[in-house]
């Protein structure tokens, strides 16, 4: 009696001490997992800096941290840059846009009951700034929140990003031994099928890495050349948003789709089709064939179920779901696949058992 006292005593004792340690470590969460997929990324390039360095293992994880940082940042001040000069064109054709009198689309206009009241309702104002005048301040209301809420997703992103890279180091530095504690602890519990999970997660990330993020970086790029090619003011920040959009399978279409939308709204026809031709034969090219044969082949998983993954751990996980959501759902068709082949064998040699049997008698 005294010793199951003692047992479920302890176990209420770990129980709280884990509790409280997920409360304590639970802002820090996201900053840990980005922490330790960029660190299996970029182990290579730490392994490079500690030859490079003599073994010396703060200095080389020192060193490889600030290469990743320089390459996160050096883009950040980059765009910048180029952002200050297409805001500047912006903000120095705005008068003359303000001026132009406002008018809808021929194919607009000519719908029926709704498009000449749609017209009879743009007629009253001789321009945009008489349009912008009356409805402006309804406006500024209704995006005030969402504008400050998006200045402070922006602080809280930097305040990750500072995080991921403070982690990082330390993982460089001291992330061999806990790995090798933590598969010697996994080990005892699991046993040898342990290779086999830990291998289901490696084909994973590399399959993420590659499947969504470079696919992703590649449709960015081409959408930003299409937006520049038929005339789109601020191509570089369209791109960017159609690289982030471009994270989410089949999310492609909504980006490039809905700047062609707006070509045409704008009476620019041309515009509008070239856009959606290039978006169709080129951009979704590249969504359609090139990141489902990736995935799919790297981890040998049904693509539906890499997708399921990724909108699954974008809506429970935010943005680092994107490799949290296919990494559970792998490693539960790992354990699935491993049961059935247990069934499998269980079914062979009852089988076999009942085959025999007979004979021995005879």
């Amino acid at each position: 009696m005294n010793r199951s006292v003692r047992l479920i005593t302890i176990a209420l004792l770990l129980a709280a001490l884990a509790s409280l340690t997920y409360a304590v470590v639970r802002p820090f969460l996201v900053s840990i997992g980005w922490a330790v997929f960029v660190s299996y990324v970029a182990w290579p390039l730490h392994a490079w800096s500690q030859r490079r360095f003599e073994g010396r293992k703060t200095l080389s994880a020192l060193v490889t941290t600030a290469l990743l940082g320089s390459v996160v940042l050096a883009p950040l001040i980059w765009l910048a840059v180029l952002l200050q000069g297409e805001v500047s064109e912006l903000i120095r054709s705005l008068p003359d846009w303000l001026e132009q009198k406002p008018r809808l689309p021929d194919f607009v206009s000519h719908i029926p009951y709704f498009g000449n009241e749609l017209q009879a309702v743009v007629d009253q104002f001789e321009d945009l700034h008489g349009l912008l005048k009356r409805h402006a301040p309804e406006w500024v209301r209704r995006l005030g929140s969402p504008v400050l809420g998006i200045m402070t997703t922006l602080v809280q992103n930097a305040a990750v990003l500072f995080m991921t890279l403070f982690t990082l180091f330390f993982l460089f530095r001291d992330g061999l031994q806990l790995a090798t504690d933590v598969r010697r602890v996994f080990t005892r519990v699991l046993g040898e099928r342990l290779k086999g999970y830990f291998a289901t997660i490696e084909a994973t990330v590399k399959a993420v890495l590659y499947g969504i993020v470079l696919t992703a970086l590649a449709q960015g790029f081409l959408a930003g050349l299409g937006y520049w090619i038929v005339g789109v003011k601020a191509p570089i920040v369209l791109g960017i948003a159609t690289t982030l959009i471009a994270m989410i399978p089949f999310g492609t279409p909504f980006a490039w789709g809905s700047v062609s939308i707006w070509l045409l709204l704008q009476g620019e026809t041309w515009a509008g089709v070239s856009l959606a031709l290039w978006g169709t034969l080129v951009i979704s090219w590249i969504d359609n064939i090139i990141r489902p044969l990736v995935i799919s082949s790297a981890t040998h998983i049904p693509f539906v179920l890499v997708m399921f993954g990724v909108l699954g751990g974008l809506a429970s996980f935010g943005f680092i779901g994107l490799v949290l959501g296919p990494v559970i759902l792998a490693m539960a068709l790992a354990v699935w696949r491993e049961w059935l082949q247990q069934v499998r064998e269980a079914g062979l040699r009852g089988e076999d058992g009942s085959g025999t049997g007979p004979g021995e008698r005879r």
